[in-house]
């Protein structure tokens, strides 16, 4: 034990002479430590640009019109005249109740009204005789104003036969059932057979109208009057028409491109949101009612905004967005900026940056406050030039 202690004292010394002269030969210094000299960084040109904003809005789709069909007739279903889920259009017969009645209707009010028109004749040839013997004093005053009465009352009476005759062709015309708008018509909840009452709650099927279709979408109300407030300020240009563009369930853009119909006046109580109403054509049926989409609506236009690439923009301990730029003097400079949305792989700053400022993008970790830098333009895959993509809002 004695011999072997011995041998391994010359060993532990060798080793710790070996590492001082590591030691010396670095400079004396751990491995690992700072560079010499000012940070590379690379930086991107800030300018001013117009820029197209959106809000990208949740929404449901919903039927341009809806029509419930129901009878105006009493009757039998004698007949049904249409394809379920087939397309219609307005005045296609639908239902044919068994029209024997009405038509007998008719027939009895026709048949009256002739009578007091023959009626009439009678008593309009005794009144004009009248009128020319109570002249020569043939006959009397009273007999005179009687044979006018009658003739007043006659005329009376073929006008009501009239309207009896209307009415029992409307009734005549209510044993056909027609469709009252054109759209897709669903499926019929009555058969040949069935009898039906006018007015009753149950309709016999509905047809929907698919082309134009609505969109009905929510934006919240602060979101709302900020973008008032922004078009009031200058700050946006929202003169133009609201084109709207839509994102299906499954992620893909929808064809047609809608516009934008009317806002709602008042703010839900429950959600703090306004309902936006857009229409879009949908001539091949893609959309139909209840579908769940994302309607993508111009707000306006920014004319002088200024675009950040989100890899020179960082947060500070609170939360702030901050960035840094090459000062006159070469020294990087941190700034407090204040950004609003995303504009493709760029925020939209709305204040501590300016046109001509050169953003730090590159070598940001390398990068302290008021130290020295070695600047130039950054590469295309370390910071890309601001684009002009339409700023999305979520």
């Amino acid at each position: 034990m004695l011999a072997i202690r011995r041998t391994a004292r010359p060993l532990l010394v060798a080793g710790a002479a070996a590492a001082a002269l590591a030691l010396a030969a670095c400079g004396g210094k751990p491995a690992g430590g700072p560079p010499h000299g000012p940070a590379q960084v690379g930086y991107v040109v800030l300018k001013a640009e117009a820029v197209p904003l959106t809000a990208s809005l949740p929404g449901r789709t919903s039927a341009y019109l809806i029509s419930d069909v129901r009878p105006q007739a009493n009757g039998i279903i004698k007949s049904r005249l249409f394809q379920e889920g087939g397309d219609v259009r307005a005045g296609q017969v639908l239902y044919q109740i068994d029209a024997a009645p009405y038509q007998a209707s008719l027939a009895s009010a026709q048949a009256a009204l002739a009578k007091s028109q023959a009626n009439l004749a009678t008593v309009r040839l005794k009144a004009q005789r009248y009128k020319e013997l109570v002249a020569i004093d043939a006959v009397s005053k009273q007999d005179y104003d009687d044979a006018n009465a009658a003739l007043q009352t006659a005329v009376a009476d073929v006008a009501a036969q009239k309207a009896a005759v209307q009415t029992a062709q409307i009734n005549l015309d209510y044993a056909r059932i027609s469709a009252p708008i054109s759209g897709r018509i669903g499926k019929s909840t009555v058969t040949p057979g069935a009898l039906v009452t006018a007015g009753q709650t149950n309709a016999l099927t509905t047809i929907t109208q698919l082309d134009p279709i609505y969109v009905d979408v929510t934006q919240s109300s602060a979101d709302l009057l900020k973008l008032k407030s922004e078009i009031a300020a200058g700050r946006l240009d929202g003169s133009g028409k609201a084109p709207v563009k839509l994102v299906l369930e499954n992620g893909q853009t929808y064809a047609q491109t809608g516009a934008l119909a009317f806002s709602d006046v008042t703010v839900d109580q429950s959600t703090g949101s306004v309902t936006l109403r857009a229409v879009f054509p949908n001539p091949n049926k893609v959309l139909l009612p209840g579908m769940y989409v994302r309607a993508v609506v111009d707000e306006g236009v920014s004319p002088n905004a200024i675009l950040a690439p989100q890899t020179g923009v960082s947060r500070d301990p609170k939360g702030d967005a901050t960035a840094f730029v090459v000062g006159a003097d070469g020294k990087a400079e941190l700034r407090q900026i204040t950004v609003s949305r995303t504009v493709g792989p760029n925020w939209l700053v709305t204040s501590g940056l300016k046109p001509g400022d050169k953003l730090i993008v590159e070598g940001l970790q390398m990068v302290r406050p008021g130290a020295p830098v070695k600047a130039a333009p950054a590469t295309q895959a370390g910071g890309a030039t601001p684009a002009t993509a339409p700023a999305q809002q979520h």
